[in-house]
């Protein structure tokens, strides 16, 4: 892949898309599908089945980002590739062979194949702890090994010219993350973190898999070698995140204020530090400029997030009556 795109036309193109069964994957698909340009698909999975709304409209090829021989051809004739897969794990061997090595075998793969897009999906918890109050490019400081990984991998990309997608929190149907920790926080501690005031960028699933598609699907060139933070543009305050996820759901109001520096008292002390980081990334700003990424998009974002969670809302009411899980990803 060459790091200076080449205007997408003439034809109707093909789009490669990895993780296209995952929470993400699978709406950004339906968006491709959906697009007035019909961009033809071909979808790479590992060992999960596409649904069949997906599998009647796309091509279907196996592969696995662990093993490079079988990625093989897996680009051929293809324009643009929209790289959505990674893991979520604490192994750094597995996190480096999907999130690293993975990528950087897939780009090989592109590049032989002459594919002039390369956009992948990474995310912004690879700024770390915080705050972020909108600066353009923060450094990468990732405190987890799946943040790590992942930087690393956007390393590769951005080298051969591609565009990375960093969204923060990501909310939604089918969201087993964010929401769910965020309900674990308060139902474990039902206070108020430095007063509620952080504010955060968030995202729906829904603007995610809109802006995305419009970025692959964009007929002049994307800027090589870019980062575009991937938020609604105003951040949520996380007072007003926690009062209408609370209204929604049927939960009480936190009471009562704890400040980052006393979670760790509260959370059971230094044996329990994954809590502790969890939750202060709700006591900090974490807000990225996204200004960019809807200008390139040509979109307006959508409403704001009172809006769009009671929209969900159904979905997350009838799913959380499940336990929680018992990990979720640290902002870091």
């Amino acid at each position: 892949m060459s790091s200076r795109e080449h205007r997408w036309d003439g034809g109707t193109p093909t789009v490669l898309v990895t993780g296209a069964t995952g929470f993400i994957g699978h709406r950004a698909v339906h968006r491709l599908l959906a697009h007035e340009g019909r961009p033809r698909l071909r979808l790479l999975v590992h060992d999960r089945d596409v649904p069949e709304c997906c599998a009647a409209a796309t091509a279907v090829v196996r592969g696995s980002l662990t093993d490079p021989a079988s990625l093989r051809g897996v680009c051929r004739g293809v324009g643009t590739v929209l790289h959505l897969a990674s893991v979520i794990t604490q192994d750094p061997a597995t996190a480096h062979a999907v999130n690293t090595a993975g990528t950087e075998a897939l780009l090989a793969e592109a590049h032989r194949s002459g594919v002039r897009r390369f956009v992948r999906l990474g995310t912004a918890a690879v700024y770390g702890p915080g705050p972020h109050r909108g600066e353009p490019a923060p450094s990468g400081r990732p405190l987890s090994v799946t943040s790590a990984s992942r930087l690393a991998g956007d390393r590769s990309v951005l080298a051969a010219g591609g565009t990375v997608l960093r969204p923060y929190l990501v909310y939604g149907a089918g969201d087993v993350w964010f929401v769910p920790a965020l309900v674990q926080m308060i139902t474990r501690l039902p206070r108020w973190i430095e007063g509620g005031r952080a504010r955060l960028s968030l995202i729906s699933v829904d603007d995610l898999a809109r802006v995305t598609a419009a970025l692959v699907t964009r007929p002049a060139p994307l800027p090589a070698s870019t980062v575009l933070h991937t938020a609604h543009p105003r951040p949520v305050v996380v007072r007003d995140l926690v009062t209408a996820l609370c209204r929604q759901l049927g939960l009480p109001l936190p009471r009562g204020d704890v400040s980052r520096a006393d979670l760790e008292a509260h959370l059971g002390g230094p044996a329990d530090a994954d809590p502790v980081r969890r939750f202060a990334q709700f006591g900090t700003d974490h807000w990225f400029d996204s200004s960019e990424l809807w200008s390139l998009a040509g979109l307006e974002p959508g409403p704001g997030f009172a809006e769009q969670f009671a929209a969900c809302a159904p979905w997350y009411r009838e799913h959380l009556r499940d336990p929680l899980p018992a990990t979720a990803p640290a902002a870091g």
